[in-house]
């Protein structure tokens, strides 16, 4: 688990023009933030969790080995900052959780007896519509 603090040291951040609500503020203030944060580089992770991270968030990291995630909610660029960090620690803790491994279930005899009634019913409505000649 990566932590808020610790990870604020590694990142560097780069900031844009938001779109979206703001009036005039919208054109003058760079309000949208990009944290990058580089994996393979970073301090915090070990090798193992490193190979984890790169994996299941291969598709969201460049071919520099960088992590990028933006945020333009809010009006503020410091609320935006914020918010970033946040988005990421979350992203790469979620990267870092076990996959739980499914555990097949079977049906229950009565489930497969009662689709099969069903089905038979079913047969039957449509057999008696059909006409015959007798």
């Amino acid at each position: 688990m990566i932590h808020k603090d610790e990870l604020v040291a590694e990142l560097t951040y780069r900031t844009s023009r938001s779109s979206g609500p703001g009036g005039q503020n919208v054109n003058k203030v760079e309000s949208r933030v990009t944290a990058i944060w580089h994996v393979e580089g970073s301090q915090l992770l070990s090798e193992v969790e490193k190979a984890i991270v790169e994996q299941r968030l291969a598709h969201r990291i460049n071919a520099l080995g960088m992590l990028a995630v933006d945020s333009s909610e809010s009006r503020s660029q410091l609320e935006n900052k914020e918010l970033v960090v946040e988005k990421l620690v979350n992203l790469v803790n979620n990267a870092l959780r076990p996959i739980k491994k499914r555990i097949p279930t079977k049906i229950s005899k009565a489930k497969v007896l009662e689709r099969l009634d069903r089905k038979k019913r079913q047969a039957n409505k449509k057999k008696d519509r059909k006409w015959r000649l007798d």
